[in-house]
């Protein structure tokens, strides 16, 4: 086996054009392929970069030659030669227009036959590929994701830097304050019986940082949270955390709008026109059954609820006397591409989201069908379809429910999955949003009282702050989130910096003054030595290049992801330890469960 003993690379492989002609040069990298024509030997050399066509013919030395004829695909290599216009160009890579006539190869590696071809856009099983995600990674396609987000990382730097942000670092080993996700512990061997937690964010640091007088922080920051996964969350992620002081919130969204402008520009070439849109949170979920909208196309709710009171459906009336409602949205021209069996399928669809059923009207080629119309008047059912807006070539699509929360996910998914089945729904059309003015607080059927929406830091709107002990249900927070395309890719608010209204925030949430101490002890004493006015947010780094790349899961813009049991299929982990190191940590463990991997 050969070293890079005196040897330099003088190039990536990806880097050389036709002006290159005539250049010695030194490149390294894996073999995509090798095509031996007998007397003739062409070897697709690929780093981080791209591909370029290593050469070897008659005029090789034959040592040289016979070492190129055993390169299989993933053996790693070092090569020296002059770069040449080729004789058969290829367009489908960018140094299709050259080669390099090969004078120096080194054989730096071998390579066993890989589990799946190192090919962009893999067809290989995704629990495969993580396992050998180190494989994986060196596809093209994943190459350029993991490449693009140290960019926008770079960019995230430089702008906040430029409006005069500085970068601290939080501890990694806090205190543990439950009140959301569950808390990834750490035990203390030299405390024993004690935990640390993982932070599920920066949060009351970055507020302490306020305190201490660093009016404009960011931080790239690692955050962990032992919750239940889906596409768009791991068990640990990155934030791009801010927080700033003496600013009010159009302040705060404008420096936010700032960035993302920036990030769209430098990474797709779009320009993102700005200020973006903001709508408040009961208007969009008014209008769109989310607290995330996508705005790229209609199909908006509308509230029926008064036209069907009295009506005799039961399905409709009971949950409108229950102190729910009905609500519908009209897949406006798209009747004919909802037959029956797809609007029975749509049916099942709804049921997911805890809807019992789904109502459909069908006004298709100057027939109307229905799934309800025998259980109402003619002018109950006019009323319905004026309400719709309904016309010819449309489809009505209904949910009632005694919970408005169930009719809103249902409506509100319902609309988006008609826009996927229609194919309406463009990935370069980049639509904003601020959703402003969240409730102060929401209510958990789980728990059975009133829950934090945002964190129990978060400042109640000034008009409502007579409301945060009397009138929970209507309280409104100075929070917003920033949705782009169905997605929320941050939020935040702006904080509470007096010690009284925080301890009525506290009392709203049924925290006890010993649990205050206990949990928050050090956040509301600080509160007595003058916190600013500050308020800030946090961004989902991964969820940004996850749209940016145009990626289907965050799994596919992180390194090193889990699978959907928080599992690590590389490294095999979480794993058990050994006897001796749980003793160190004064632990015993009592009963251990195989989960499977996924």
């Amino acid at each position: 086996m050969d070293t890079l003993q005196g040897f330099h690379r003088t190039n990536y492989c990806g880097d050389l054009r036709l002006a290159d002609a005539g250049k010695t040069v030194s490149v390294c990298g894996w073999v995509q392929r090798q095509r031996d024509l007998g007397g003739l030997i062409f070897v697709d050399l690929r780093d981080r970069t791209g591909i370029v066509q290593l050469s070897f013919g008659d005029g090789t030395d034959r040592a040289i030659f016979e070492k190129a004829a055993t390169l299989r695909a993933e053996f790693v290599v070092a090569a020296t030669g002059t770069v040449r216009e080729r004789e058969s160009k290829s367009q489908k890579i960018p140094t299709g227009d050259i080669e390099i006539d090969v004078t120096e190869l080194r054989l730096l590696a071998r390579s066993e036959t890989p589990p799946f071809e190192i090919v962009e856009h893999s067809k290989a099983n995704d629990m495969l590929r993580l396992k050998y995600r180190y494989l994986d990674l060196r596809r093209p396609d994943m190459q350029r994701m993991i490449a693009l987000r140290h960019r926008i990382v770079k960019i995230c730097r430089d702008y906040f830097d430029e409006q005069g942000f500085l970068e601290i670092e939080t501890p990694i080993l806090t205190k543990s304050t439950p009140e959301g996700a569950r808390d990834y512990l750490v035990p203390s061997r030299v405390h024993p019986g004690k935990f640390y937690a993982l932070p599920q964010s920066p949060q009351q640091y970055k507020q302490l940082l306020m305190l201490a007088g660093f009016d404009r922080y960011i931080q790239i920051a690692r955050c962990f949270r032992d919750e239940d996964l889906r596409a768009d969350r791991q068990p640990e992620f990155t934030q791009i955390d801010l927080e700033m002081s003496f600013l009010n919130e159009d302040e705060i969204l404008t420096i936010q709008e700032g960035f993302l402008q920036r990030v769209f520009r430098e990474i797709l070439g779009v320009e993102v026109p700005v200020p973006f849109q903001r709508m408040p949170w009961r208007e969009a979920m008014d209008r769109f059954g989310s607290d995330k909208p996508d705005l790229r196309f209609g199909f908006e709710l509308r509230d029926i609820s008064d036209l069907v009171r009295d009506c005799g459906f039961a399905v409709f009336a009971d949950a409108v006397k229950a102190g729910g409602s009905v609500r519908l949205i009209n897949v406006s021209g798209h009747a004919a591409d909802f037959p029956r069996k797809k609007i029975d399928k749509l049916q099942e669809y709804v049921k997911t989201y805890r809807a019992k059923g789904l109502a459909w009207t069908r006004l298709h080629e100057g027939n109307v069908t229905s799934s309800y119309a025998k259980f109402l008047t003619e002018d109950e059912q006019r009323a319905i379809l004026d309400r719709a807006g309904a016309q010819d070539g449309d489809l009505v699509l209904i949910v009632a429910d005694a919970k408005d929360e169930v009719v809103f996910a249902s409506l509100g998914a319902l609309r988006c999955e008609c826009a996927r089945q229609l194919g309406i729904l463009d990935p370069k059309d980049f639509r904003f949003l601020w959703v402003t003015e969240f409730p102060m607080f929401e209510w958990s059927e789980e728990e059975g009282r009133y829950m934090a929406m945002h964190h129990p830091f978060t400042a109640p709107m000034e008009e409502d702050a007579d409301k945060i002990l009397t009138d929970k249900k209507h309280c409104r927070a100075r929070a917003y989130d920033i949705v782009l395309n169905g997605t929320e890719l941050g939020g935040g608010s702006i904080r509470i910096n007096t010690p009284e209204m925080q301890e009525k925030a506290f009392q709203a949430l049924g925290i006890s003054e010993a649990d205050i101490q206990e949990r928050f002890g050090h956040l509301v004493n600080a509160f007595q030595y003058g916190a600013p006015p500050h308020g800030g947010l946090a961004y989902g780094l991964d969820r940004l290049v996850m749209l940016t790349t145009g990626a289907d899961s965050i799994r596919d813009v992180i390194a090193f992801p889990k699978v959907q049991t928080a599992a690590d299929l590389m490294m095999g982990c979480p794993d058990v330890v050994d006897a001796k190191q749980l003793d160190e940590l004064s632990i015993a463990v009592t009963r251990t469960e195989e989960a499977p991997a996924e």
